[in-house]
């Protein structure tokens, strides 16, 4: 039975949808459909507004967080939306990342990250004042260093930003706080992924 720790943020908790509908539970829905051994519910480690730093802490907390078979990490919202630097963020994410590995004993085909949803793209982005222009590159360069980062390491990055930018139109890809992805959304990143499988026999 292969166990899967998911680390992040409201992403990842799956704010504003049942615990089933998170991301990480359809995919682990998904991989059992096709035969894997998936151990459920999956291990989560997450907080809605947590930062990399912040996430960080929590995983300390935890400790010792043991070992994994597979092991998710999609942060960094956050610490844009709070106009964090991202000199800072690259640390702190490498560092997360370092952990990430280290709980699937160094195996960087057993580590997955998600990019940074487009939350500037949703009605709540749409009604905070902001501009959206600049959310939107913001995100971009905080992906870069994501991608970067996971590249230095072999580690995998799955886009989803485009998605979020793609179906910003369509209400029933947004929960009803006008912010969170809704469960058909999550349904889409877990399709995504199955689809970009890489983990080989699990």
């Amino acid at each position: 039975m292969q166990r899967l720790l998911a680390l992040g943020d409201s992403y990842t908790i799956g704010e504003a949808v049942p615990p089933e509908q998170r991301w990480v539970e359809q995919w682990a829905g998904l991989m059992q459909a096709e035969g894997h051994a998936i151990a459920r519910p999956v291990r989560v480690i997450a907080q809605t507004g947590w930062t990399t730093d912040e996430l960080s802490l929590a995983i300390t907390a935890a400790e010792p967080i043991g070992s994994w078979d597979l092991v998710t990490l999609m942060i960094g919202v956050n610490n844009q939306y709070r106009g964090r630097d991202l000199i800072n963020f690259r640390k702190e994410f490498s560092a997360l990342l370092d952990t990430a590995s280290a709980a699937v004993a160094y195996r960087p085909d057993r580590v997955q990250v998600l990019s940074i949803p487009d939350w500037g793209q949703t009605p709540f982005g749409a009604a905070s004042g902001r501009d959206l222009n600049h959310i939107r590159t913001e995100i971009d360069a905080y992906n870069q260093v994501i991608a970067e980062v996971c590249s230095e390491r072999c580690i995998a990055m799955l886009d989803i930003t485009g998605l979020t930018r793609r179906l910003s139109a369509n209400p029933h890809m947004h929960a009803e706080d006008g912010l969170h992805p809704s469960a058909a959304m999550y349904r889409l990143w877990a399709e995504t992924l199955l689809c970009s499988e890489k983990f080989g026999e699990l």
